[in-house]
């Protein structure tokens, strides 16, 4: 079986395997919505049934209830604080979107180009509020605590990128020090507060904290090198785009770190006019290339994965190996995504 077979039939398998859990992450939302928006205007109705169930990989929910179910826990009422999960996110694409005056989201028109500036904020401040509400109410204090610090980590994240913003000589501890606030930590607290829940260990806690850390600081490298090297009908976004904004990802700073002092300076010609960045982008990932900074960057993402599922070897009860499974595939899939 040739390697994309492979691929595909683990994806298959995964799929399959989480499906179940998936659904159950969906129904939930509809009916907590329900609920939470009864008696609301009917514009934000609109906007959150747009925004929230216009597509997306249920990763965030998924990794809650996996840890959870990992470490013991039986029951249904896992899945209400699950979605807490995903609705944060959602906000964090809403205001994200605003910031970065982005029009496509998964393919379609965004929140704020569908609806406003206004409108998108406003409902991503619904999402928000919704999302500690539920939190509290099923992780109690400890629970929250460690929610609103990887919540003010994404804000940091932000910060530290809005500051490092044109900065071309950004280093890699720079470029680590963003993805951990604005994705990883948030990963890291979802399977966190998962295995907080079921009353892991503290050691079980904290071996779910590293994977979700490793796994989402694996997604965001990927994400990355979709940005020069993914297809736009799948990725929903038009390839180039982070060059085209100026941003350092890892590919590009690992490469202009590499580049003889003709290549650098022509890849930050390329970076630094306006016209060139918008017509330069297969000259510039042909030079990303040359000095390795996909392959050493797809190099990061697997180590990182390997640290993840290696960190996962202290659950050996038998009764949670399908659930250990399925985070090691999780992993798995996270470096061979095409979206």
């Amino acid at each position: 079986m040739c390697a994309k077979a492979k691929t595909d039939s683990a994806k298959d398998q995964l799929m399959t395997a989480i499906a179940p859990q998936v659904a159950r992450i969906e129904d939930v939302m509809r009916q907590d919505l329900e609920e939470a928006l009864a008696g609301a205007d009917p514009l934000l109705v609109e906007i959150i049934e747009y925004g929230i169930f216009n597509g997306g990989k249920r990763l965030r929910p998924l990794l809650l209830v996996l840890a959870a179910k990992l470490c013991g826990l039986t029951g249904d009422g896992i899945y209400k604080l699950a979605i807490a999960f995903e609705y944060l996110h959602a906000a964090t694409l809403f205001h994200d979107d605003v910031i970065d005056r982005a029009d496509i989201r998964r393919g379609k028109p965004s929140v704020n180009k569908k609806f406003g500036e206004i409108a998108a904020i406003l409902g991503g401040d619904f999402l928000h509020s919704r999302s500690m509400f539920l939190v509290g109410s099923h992780a109690g204090a400890k629970g929250l605590d460690i929610f609103c610090r990887a919540t003010n980590a994404m804000v940091d994240g932000e910060f530290l990128q809005l500051r490092n913003a044109r900065n071309h000589n950004l280093s890699v501890a720079d470029y680590y020090s963003v993805v951990k606030g604005k994705t990883a930590l948030f990963l890291a607290a979802t399977c966190e507060i998962g295995a907080l829940v079921a009353e892991a260990s503290p050691g079980e806690q904290r071996v779910l904290a590293e994977y979700g850390l490793s796994l989402g600081t694996a997604f965001q490298i990927v994400d990355d090198l979709l940005d020069y090297q993914g297809d736009a009908g799948q990725t929903g976004k038009a390839v180039g785009n982070d060059f085209q904004e100026e941003k350092m990802t890892l590919p590009l700073i690992l490469a202009l770190q590499s580049a003889d002092t003709s290549d650098k300076k022509r890849l930050l010609f390329l970076l630094q006019d306006e016209q060139a960045r918008q017509n330069g982008i297969e000259e510039a990932s042909s030079l990303i290339a040359k000095y390795h900074g996909f392959a050493s960057s797809r190099g990061q993402a697997e180590q990182l994965i390997a640290e993840a599922v290696s960190a996962l070897s202290i659950f050996t009860d038998t009764s949670v190996a399908h659930f250990v499974d399925i985070l090691r595939a999780l992993a798995g899939y996270v470096l061979s995504r095409n979206k």
